[in-house]
């Protein structure tokens, strides 16, 4: 389909050129027609006058309908040129209309604001939704994020790496979705929470600095800044303290975010142990800006180091708190061989917090099977137990892992800080409601008979009353 993109109309002054796109605007002043038409690259206006072939097919077309236009770009006199919008010193003279696809009217307004619209009616339409300036905003500076982290890590010798979806069920920390198996009745797959285990696997296979964009499923209760699903740049690296992946990141999201036009408050990020963050501010993600900061979209990194490896359970017990994979600082390692002063022992955690968010969290993990075998002991399992669960990382840990660490960055809480947004959902293409059901396609739902038949699943009589 040939067809010149509107951004690019300016070039074009004096020459019959063919746009496609949407109808954004339509104003019938009866003798004459006039267009706002969009494409991915911007608007331009139309008119259709008096006498033009395309008149009586202009005054068939409506608001969403999508064509291919043929016209004239003409500049606009100088009294009806926008000073400082995008082709707002030209116009299109119309010439021709094909309409490659009508619209019904939409259920709601796409050329306002549409956060303040119901989620269940954005969600069921959210193909529509997504048409609107913000959401486009959203979306592609979500993908310019994404590609210039990328860029930073090939430029610095990182490999990328897809990891399995389908995987075992492990403690990690949330609940995991778990998917059955139709060649192995009565068991099942679980859909990973992150690449965690994989990531440090690739560690012990001499890959030494991985990274993927990687997806991660979590059952886990639902909040304006938690789904079910999200999106994650992980990475890990060999031969590694705290501070070099700290220093890596803080690189990598300064040069990523700069380029992007945001203003970083301080650089280096500032450091504060996590007893220091609780008795400031209360809490471990903290905004530092000032209001006036705010105003103006300043990003406030800093780094939160020296949590607590461990925490009670409710049944009295020992859990962790982050990630049971991580390596406690080197003088904290002597008292979890031993088992002591458990409630002290500081883990090589180390979180990313922005404007009140928790944008990253990492570690340096444990790379020798007696530590991780340390950590569990502390949780109270036994032999038997462990072997069930992480057997094959304490195996691969036999034969010359690395030391390493890494970290994974939240797409979306990074996205939240660069634009703003407070939702979750008004960052991710097609997020689920509140409710846990997904955008446009009718999930979760039953499976039909055949379906649990070759899953040899059945469904007790109550399992369906809280629907």
């Amino acid at each position: 389909m040939q067809r010149t993109l509107i951004g690019e109309l300016g070039q074009h002054v004096g020459e019959t050129v063919s746009i496609s796109g949407w109808v954004d605007v339509r104003r019938d002043q009866g003798k004459m027609v006039f267009f706002d038409f969009r494409d991915r690259t911007g608007t331009v206006q139309g008119v259709c006058l008096p006498g033009s072939p395309a008149l009586e097919t202009a005054k068939e077309v409506g608001k969403e309908y999508v064509l291919r236009v043929e016209g004239v770009v003409n500049k606009r006199p100088e009294k009806n040129a926008v000073a400082g919008k995008v082709n707002g010193d030209i116009e299109l003279e119309i010439k021709g209309i094909e309409i490659l696809n009508p619209s019904e009217p939409l259920p709601f307004d796409i050329s306002e604001d549409t956060s303040g619209i119901d989620e269940h009616v954005r969600a069921e339409y959210r193909y529509l939704d997504l048409r609107s300036a913000r959401m486009q905003k959203n979306m592609r500076l979500r993908s310019e994020f994404i590609r210039r982290c990328r860029e930073f890590l090939f430029k610095n010798d990182f490999v990328e790496i897809e990891t399995p979806l389908l995987t075992e069920s492990t403690p990690e920390g949330s609940r995991d979705f778990v998917v059955p198996s139709r060649l192995n009745p009565g068991k099942f797959y679980a859909l990973p929470q992150s690449p965690q285990q994989y990531k440090q696997l690739l560690m012990t296979a001499g890959f030494e600095r991985y990274f993927q964009t990687a997806r991660a499923v979590r059952d886990e209760d639902l909040r304006a800044d938690r789904g079910f699903e999200h999106t994650q740049v992980d990475i890990e690296m060999s031969f590694v303290e705290m501070e070099d992946v700290m220093n890596t990141v803080e690189a990598m999201i300064t040069e990523t975010v700069e380029a992007m036009g945001y203003t970083i408050k301080e650089k280096p990020f500032p450091r504060i142990s996590y007893k220091d963050a609780m008795e400031k501010y209360d809490a471990d993600k903290f905004d530092l800006r000032t209001p006036e900061e705010k105003e103006k979209g300043v990003l406030a990194y800093a780094w939160v180091v020296n949590f607590p490896f461990f925490e009670k359970t409710d049944e009295g017990g020992w859990t962790f708190t982050h990630n049971p994979f991580s390596m406690p600082i080197p003088e904290h390692v002597d008292w979890l061989m031993k088992g002591e002063h458990v409630d002290e022992i500081l883990t090589t955690q180390y979180d990313l917090v922005c404007n009140g968010y928790e944008s990253g969290g990492g570690s340096i993990r444990a790379h020798k099977p007696e530590i991780l075998e340390a950590v569990y002991k502390i949780m109270g399992m036994t032999g038997q137990e462990l072997e069930e669960r992480i057997g094959h990382m304490l195996k691969a840990f036999k034969f010359g892992t690395p030391p390493h660490g890494g970290i994974a960055l939240g797409v979306e809480r990074n996205i939240m800080n660069l634009t703003g947004e407070t939702y979750l959902r008004e960052v991710q293409a097609f997020p689920m409601t509140r409710g846990g059901q997904t955008a446009v396609m009718k999930a979760p739902k039953p499976l039909s008979e055949k379906q649990l038949a070759e899953l040899h699943l059945a469904i007790t009589p109550d399992a369906t009353d809280h629907t």
